[in-house]
């Protein structure tokens, strides 16, 4: 099975906020990101909107024929918005808002019977629902009770400290996950350098990477970064 690349476009939002206006438009990146071989493209609205607007949501479901993946928190006020536009996906986060970024996976033990009919409804209006965690076994096991089709396996750790230890849990939790008939999803902090061993796991059928590409397509423009990650990946599944 081809393994599935989602690029995530919020801090070409960053760059442009920083300055106000138009540019650089997340819509064009999303664009070019479909010419350069993506699968679909992710956007996390945040509740204090920091990157991406709600406009940007409006024009990506609209003019980018590319699956949309709508990273949110789950809260009354997202759950509005994704009912209205009707994502391709919801991946829902865990989200503070004095953190940088992500800085872990969803708590869904502790959360498990107020997800179960928020999922349902995002569900009932033909979103798919994804739940981003920790490579943790429990939580899987929790993320399946919710009625949840997918996981995304938060890789953060993996990254900052790519140890054959920290590769095996997230082996381990992606076997575990696949054998409850969850879709194994995973992403945060992947890399030319690591993403490698991360993409031959075989029960993986999607990634997601962000902040790496639009960081390096400063340097060498967004459709060669895609590129060549999408080389990477594609030799290490087989």
């Amino acid at each position: 099975m081809k393994l599935r690349l989602g690029i995530n476009i919020d801090h070409v939002a960053t760059l442009r906020n920083a300055r106000g206006g138009d540019n650089p438009s997340p819509i064009r990146a999303a664009l070019i990101a479909r010419e350069a071989g993506a699968d679909g493209i992710t956007a996390h609205l945040r509740e204090d909107r920091r990157h991406i607007k709600d406009h940007d949501i409006e024009q990506l479901k609209n003019e980018v024929p590319l699956p949309l993946n709508l990273e949110m928190a789950a809260t009354g006020e997202m759950l509005n918005i994704a009912l209205r536009i009707k994502p391709h996906a919801v991946c829902l986060v865990p989200e503070k808002r004095a953190e940088l970024t992500t800085e872990g996976g969803l708590n869904v033990l502790a959360i498990e019977k107020d997800l179960t009919p928020y999922i349902k409804k995002l569900q009932d209006n033909g979103s798919r629902v994804s739940l981003f965690i920790d490579p943790d076994i429990a939580q899987i096991n929790a993320a399946k009770n919710t009625g949840a089709k997918v996981v995304e396996l938060h890789t953060g750790t993996y990254a900052h400290n790519p140890s054959e230890d920290n590769c095996g849990l997230i082996k381990k939790a992606a076997k575990h996950a696949a054998d409850l008939g969850l879709e194994v999803h995973a992403g945060h902090g992947l890399n030319y350098k690591n993403v490698a061993a991360i993409a031959a796991i075989p029960e993986i059928v999607e990634l997601n990477i962000g902040h790496f590409l639009i960081g390096e397509a400063v340097f060498v423009g967004l459709k060669e970064v895609i590129a060549q990650m999408r080389k990477i990946m594609d030799n290490s599944r087989k």
